[in-house]
């Protein structure tokens, strides 16, 4: 994440804020040694989203290691929208993607080339408007959207409430009885509120864990 996002204002409002968070910050310490534990790639804005669909529904542990085989097909690197068109599809089921994946990394690297998805251009719009942007690609939907404004834009009021993870760090840290619904989370982050994104770090390192 950018500084845009990742500020002392932020940990201060958090603390001021919300008492879960305020311990959660004192025991797991600056962002800065949250953020380190992510050990993620800059990958530029192609590379994250084709990361994005990997990632769906699959463990922390096991997306990596399917991003890793994908990316060995292309001699360790983020393939070109090109070269991805250029191989059968199967090839990427043999890195352990699904036949649903292939397909969606495929309409990514179509509607880059073909100019329909124009991601030079994505940081100088609105959240909203790179959400709708984003989800008009097949395959690309409110949570790889969420990933990509959180880490690859950096943007400071994200809160993905289709993660499991957050989900389920959210019900341990405040105690609840069941896993909180995307509206029930959204109201518990409402007072985070323009740093949602911070505090959604903070879950995340709760549960110790890292986001695809």
């Amino acid at each position: 994440m950018s500084p845009e996002s990742v500020t002392d204002e932020g940990t201060q409002h958090l603390r001021e804020v919300d008492p879960v968070m305020r311990g959660l910050i004192d025991k797991y310490g600056p962002v800065e040694d949250v953020l380190r534990r992510r050990g993620r790639r800059p990958e530029g804005a192609y590379g994250a989203l084709l990361r994005s669909i990997v990632g769906q529904q699959l463990s922390t542990k096991a997306a990596r290691a399917i991003w890793e085989r994908t990316l060995a097909i292309f001699d360790g690197r983020v393939p070109t929208p090109e070269e991805l068109l250029a191989i059968d599809p199967e090839e990427l089921r043999t890195a352990g993607n699904s036949r649903a994946k292939a397909a969606y990394m495929r309409d990514i690297a179509e509607h880059v080339l073909s100019g329909e998805l124009e991601l030079d251009r994505l940081g100088q719009l609105s959240d909203e408007e790179i959400y709708a942007e984003l989800t008009a690609v097949k395959g690309i939907g409110e949570w790889s959207a969420d990933m990509f404004l959180l880490f690859h834009l950096g943007r400071r009021d994200i809160l993905p409430v289709g993660d499991l993870g957050i989900r389920k760090a959210a019900q341990a840290a405040y105690n609840l009885r069941k896993l909180p619904t995307p509206d029930r989370l959204k109201r518990l982050a409402r007072p985070w509120r323009p740093y949602r994104s911070l505090g959604s770090l903070y879950l995340w390192r709760s549960l110790d864990t890292e986001p695809v």
